[in-house]
């Protein structure tokens, strides 16, 4: 089997619920995770809007939550997780709010889709301090032995 990422609080392709975006109360879902590799020593959880600003007329990705060193051993993340929560050794990077943590949609037009991708790596990174998502990805290059992906969508309801 391959690795696969699935969240209890929407299906794949699914809307995304308003208690994680900022028209709710902008906490992370619950992220699940199975068929890890036996190989990988750590993962990397990146979660980004590649429609941003308008669907119509992407003009950048909008990264709203970055992760590393997840152990490899772990199954998931609970909903609302706290930094302080997160499994032994995971490290956080900055999203484009130019913080760490979970950020949540928060789509100015239209219906964005919100990719949260889950990568398996040969290797545990070095403490890259809080690296954005191009420094990760950077890092990354050449130690991925896995992918999984779940797309949630969102539109403002305001």
């Amino acid at each position: 089997m391959s690795m696969s990422i699935t969240s209890s609080s929407f299906p794949h392709d699914g809307v995304i619920p308003t208690r994680h975006t900022c028209e709710g109360h902008d906490t992370s879902p619950e992220l699940l995770w199975t068929d890890v590799p036996s190989g990988a020593k750590s993962l990397v959880l990146i979660v980004d809007d590649p429609d941003a600003p308008d669907p119509a007329a992407p003009k950048r990705v909008w990264v709203h939550w970055v992760l590393y060193n997840i152990p490899a051993t772990s199954s998931g993340l609970s909903e609302a997780i706290a930094a302080h929560d997160l499994p032994p050794g995971t490290k956080e990077g900055v999203n484009d709010w130019q913080r760490t943590g979970y950020g949540g949609p928060c789509p100015p037009i239209g219906s964005h889709r919100y990719f949260h991708k889950l990568y398996a790596l040969d290797t545990v990174l070095p403490d890259l301090k809080q690296p954005t998502k191009a420094k990760l990805e950077e890092a990354m290059r050449g130690h991925v032995i896995a992918t999984a992906e779940l797309i949630g969508r969102y539109q403002k309801q305001r």
